[in-house]
């Protein structure tokens, strides 16, 4: 199974983030999706969804047991769902990886590169600002397009994601972010505070038109 082998790879690091990045990105744009949906059984793991008020909620993915599969793979697998105006809210990762395909809806997808850190900011320049539709995929890495932010456009949105944690022998972590009190630098970055979960969650989770 080549995405398993993709993931161990990096794991081993025979192959770096980027070149992980780019090996899924390729996966994914092969992938034939009413398969792949019948693969991980969406229709049963969406049926009694419970789509939150503020931001999304996950359900894991269980591979079929077929020869030639892995028992265990060495990926994390979930998918995530969330209503019309919910959001993925924007944050930022350490010694993570992950690659998002979207299964259903159409989301509004930013993506950030992160620079460094000060004190309680991080420093970011914008990457990707665009509409995300049913088959397309994104990912993020230490080294690229490490913030994101998803905001569902459709009654319901769903990703299918695969997630490589503890990179580089260091506990992963999540930063998460308020982008609507970055400071510009004026040098196409931007200096963005780094806000606790649940007031992220409160001021980001639901979009307020």
């Amino acid at each position: 199974m080549q995405l398993n082998e993709y993931c161990s790879d990096l794991k081993k690091r025979s192959i770096t983030v980027t070149e992980w990045q780019s090996f899924i990105a390729k996966l994914y744009n092969k992938i034939e999706l009413t398969e792949l949906l019948k693969f991980i059984e969406f229709e049963k793991l969406t049926q009694g969804f419970d789509y939150p008020d503020l931001g999304v909620n996950t359900r894991k993915v269980f591979f079929p047991k077929l020869s030639g599969l892995p028992e265990k793979t060495v990926f994390v697998k979930k998918i995530f769902g969330m209503k019309k105006d919910r959001a993925i809210i924007p944050h930022g990762h350490s010694n993570m990886a992950s690659a998002h395909l979207i299964l259903q809806g159409e989301m509004h997808l930013r993506h950030y590169e992160k620079l460094g850190q000060e004190d309680q900011n991080l420093i970011i320049k914008p990457t990707i600002d665009r509409i995300a539709q049913i088959g397309d995929n994104s990912s993020i890495s230490d080294e690229k397009d490490n913030v994101h932010w998803f905001v569902a456009n459709t009654d319901t949105a769903f990703t299918f994601d695969v997630i490589m944690l503890d990179l580089n022998n260091k506990p992963y972590d999540i930063h998460n972010l308020d982008i609507y009190e970055k400071q510009d630098l004026h040098n196409g970055t931007l200096r963005v505070p780094m806000l606790d979960v649940n007031t992220a969650l409160t001021k980001y989770g639901k979009q307020h038109h």
